[in-house]
């Protein structure tokens, strides 16, 4: 019988991660669940014990990168207490962040350039990710806005949806460029723009 998804096994894990590295690097199409259990070294009995499918596995792995995201994104804010501050100093870390020769890309990313127009459930679970991490930066630029009214309108949403567009594009444009700099040079200009908005 096979597990239910909250399952917290190392077994679970090792699938999950094998599975990571592989949709990173070759995309979910091109990654077949035989390759998952090679790279985690387990057999396919191992893998049907906890996922129904690879569809399955792949809805698990959005799941859980995004409640990792959600964490490593939280901590981008640093110790400020500042709102506006901390709106800053979330915009350099993940400059640092897309900078950094370890970060691999994002699988959130990754899965809605690949699969949204094929695949129904994974399109709802990219939208409900990128839904929860635009609000939880929202929610900062809303607090900053309040503190510290800005010198032009904007909404703290649109505003939102706007830095993910300019992350997950530079992303894209540093992968095909093999220049990270670029992508970090994108986020350094979103932050002068934000700077202008609220004039400081």
């Amino acid at each position: 019988m096979m597990r239910t998804a909250t399952a917290d096994s190392p077994t679970r894990d090792r699938l999950l991660d094998a599975a990571e590295r592989l949709m990173l690097a070759k995309g979910y199409a091109a990654t077949t669940v035989e390759a998952i259990c090679e790279a985690a070294r387990l057999t396919k009995g191992s893998f049907f014990h906890y996922f129904e499918s690879k569809d399955h596995l792949g809805r698990e792995l959005l799941k859980r990168f995004c409640a990792q995201g959600e964490a490593l994104h939280r901590g981008f804010y640093g110790q400020e207490r500042d709102p506006l501050k901390r709106v800053y100093a979330y915009v350099d870390s993940a400059a640092r962040m897309v900078e950094d020769p370890s970060t691999k890309g994002c699988l959130l990313g990754s899965f809605a350039q690949e699969l949204c127009d094929v695949n129904p459930s994974i399109r709802e679970a990219c939208a409900e990710g990128f839904e929860g991490w635009a609000s939880q930066f929202a929610e900062e630029l809303a607090r900053a806005k309040a503190q510290h009214p800005p010198k032009t309108a904007f909404e703290p949403r649109e505003l939102a949806n706007h830095l993910l567009a300019i992350l997950e594009g530079s992303l894209i444009l540093g992968k095909a460029t093999r220049d990270m700099k670029a992508a970090a040079a994108n986020l350094k200009h979103f932050k002068a723009y934000l700077k202008m908005l609220f004039g400081q």
